[in-house]
């Protein structure tokens, strides 16, 4: 028997029935199985749970309304040491090449793509969860300074570009009916 469920087990009483109580996060469980979240959601929630414990880890500890773009900066340091992407110091001789031919010791850090999407998720997480969008430290003007700085370094360190990708036009059909034409012109731009 289950810490959940509770049975009477008395033989000699014939209405005596076998009760048993679902704990609260089966039935949540049940019903988010219908409708299964999301693997940008379900990152979300791990990011979230991750930087909630990292506040809860932090000396002293931080509420999460104390919670400022300093100690998001603070985190996203602290999880370059757990980076897979090298990234060149301005002595190595490989800084600048995007396939070095030999190892060196540069360190390995996060890479620019994941902290923009870490904290795009953060963001988004934090106003979730209850916190006021104007005082969101994800979107804090020292954290977009500090997405810019890596990502202008990790551009040049290992000699990639980090352009932002153009829409090709979409290339016009002919058509016998020039009005849907031109109308659909007029709704995408």
């Amino acid at each position: 028997m289950d810490l959940f469920s509770e049975s009477s087990s008395n033989n000699d009483n014939p209405t005596t029935t076998t009760t048993t109580t679902t704990p609260p996060t089966a039935t949540t469980s049940a019903a988010a199985s219908a409708t299964t979240p999301s693997r940008y959601e379900n990152q979300k929630r791990r990011d979230w749970n991750t930087f909630c414990q990292y506040l809860r880890n932090h000396r002293p500890p931080l509420a999460l309304q104390m919670c400022s773009g300093a100690h998001v900066l603070e985190f996203l340091r602290y999880l370059d040491q757990f980076g897979k992407t090298k990234v060149h110091n301005q002595t190595c001789p490989f800084f600048g090449l995007p396939n070095p031919p030999a190892p060196c010791p540069c360190p390995l850090r996060q890479a620019w793509g994941s902290l923009d999407a870490l904290i795009g998720r953060l963001r988004a997480a934090y106003e979730e969860n209850g916190g006021r969008a104007e005082g969101n430290p994800f979107g804090a003007r020292a954290v977009r300074l500090y997405l810019r700085e890596v990502r202008d370094f990790q551009a040049k360190a290992r000699g990639v570009s980090y352009e932002k990708k153009r829409k090709r036009p979409k290339q016009k059909i002919n058509t016998s009916s020039t009005t849907t034409q031109d109308h659909h012109q007029d709704s995408t731009t």
